[in-house]
């Protein structure tokens, strides 16, 4: 069984965190608030364990703060333009809440709700899947839908993510996992000397306000070219127009896949603690993330402090304002039809 301990309580409903492991010393924990990452401890190439995500002590601060550390993102993660999309003719208004555009599911969002265990589920000690019901019209959204989300932490030191969801009506659903990733471990400062490869020959560009304009543009010859792997620093503060409008890093990448099967995403080495994390992916994107807006005000886990670039995102996803965009991959569900969807996050060291 997964360890369980009170994390507190909302609205009277109990919050609980869930300890999963491995035989090899891989402890995650798992809040059923937001269905989030809580800590993510994994092994460096001196044989100590880390906590590689940034995150908070207190239900509190979760619920205080508002960078999705670690949070499962629904019903869409990332971005709609307008706020607004139409499916079958019929268009739908869900929250503006950045600026006149909608972000990660709106002003209460799956990061925002209380989960439950699912029932009937095989609790073991590797393992935690929970479940949330989001009613027709929460968010502006059609349709009831059955969400669950299963983290699982295997002995090839891997931490899976698995989504299933159903819906009564068609409507869209893009979930994702919004950790913060530092492998030299949480707060310890800057990720620039991390390296990162990201399997995408082309990524969709951004207009200032972080959503896709619909061009599909090649990474070669930008900086936006990750094909080999490369310190996350190296082209960080360059004037091209797309780092500038992110004030770094923030778009989407365009996974080379063969089809809808795990492929693999992205990588991260980091050479300070030899921890080497590969992403594997049944999506068709990845938004990369080098956290621009921390401003180190709030204390993260153990008092540490949470500035600009302290960890990077690797968010698989379909591609930001999918709804709006003909030449992206629909993000729509067809009522009874099974969204089921797979990211691994794979430790090793070099």
């Amino acid at each position: 069984m997964s360890i369980k301990r009170n994390f507190g309580i909302i609205d009277g409903k109990e919050v609980y965190l869930f300890t999963i492991k491995n035989s090899k010393g891989m402890v995650a924990q798992v809040s059923n608030y937001g269905g989030t990452l809580v800590s993510l401890k994994v092994q460096g190439s001196n044989g100590k364990f880390d906590d590689v995500v940034l995150g908070y002590d207190t239900l509190e601060d979760y619920r205080k703060y508002n960078y999705f550390f670690g949070a499962t993102i629904g019903r869409v993660a990332n971005r709609i333009r307008t706020a607004s999309f139409e499916i079958n003719g019929t268009k739908y208004n869900v929250a503006k809440n950045e600026g006149e555009n909608h972000i990660h599911g709106g002003i209460v969002g799956f990061d925002k709700k209380v989960w439950e265990e699912k029932l009937g589920s095989k609790d073991t000690s590797d393992s935690i899947e929970l479940s949330y019901l989001s009613v027709d019209g929460e968010e502006g959204y059609p349709g009831n839908l059955n969400v669950s989300v299963k983290f699982t932490v295997s002995e090839d030191n891997e931490l899976k993510i698995e989504y299933n969801a159903i819906s009564d009506k068609d409507t869209i659903v893009n979930l994702t996992n919004h950790s913060y990733f530092n492998l030299s471990g949480q707060g310890s400062g800057d990720i620039l000397k991390h390296k990162v490869m990201i399997n995408a020959d082309k990524f969709t560009k951004n207009n200032k306000n972080a959503i896709p304009t619909g061009e599909i543009a090649d990474v070669k010859d930008t900086p936006m070219d990750f094909r080999e792997l490369t310190y996350v620093g190296e082209n960080i503060s360059s004037s091209y127009e797309q780092i500038v409008f992110g004030n770094g890093y923030d778009h989407n990448y365009i996974i080379n896949t063969t089809g809808k099967k795990l492929e693999k995403a992205a990588e991260v080495y980091d050479e300070k603690s030899g921890r080497v994390m590969e992403v594997y992916t049944t999506k068709p994107g990845v938004q990369f993330y080098t956290a621009n807006f921390l401003t180190g005000l709030e204390l993260g886990k153990g008092g540490a402090t949470y500035n600009k670039r302290d960890a990077l995102c690797l968010e698989t996803q379909y591609f930001p304002n999918a709804i709006n965009t003909k030449n992206f991959d629909s993000p729509i569900l067809k009522a009874k039809q099974n969204y089921n969807h797979k990211t691994i996050y794979k430790f090793s060291v070099r």
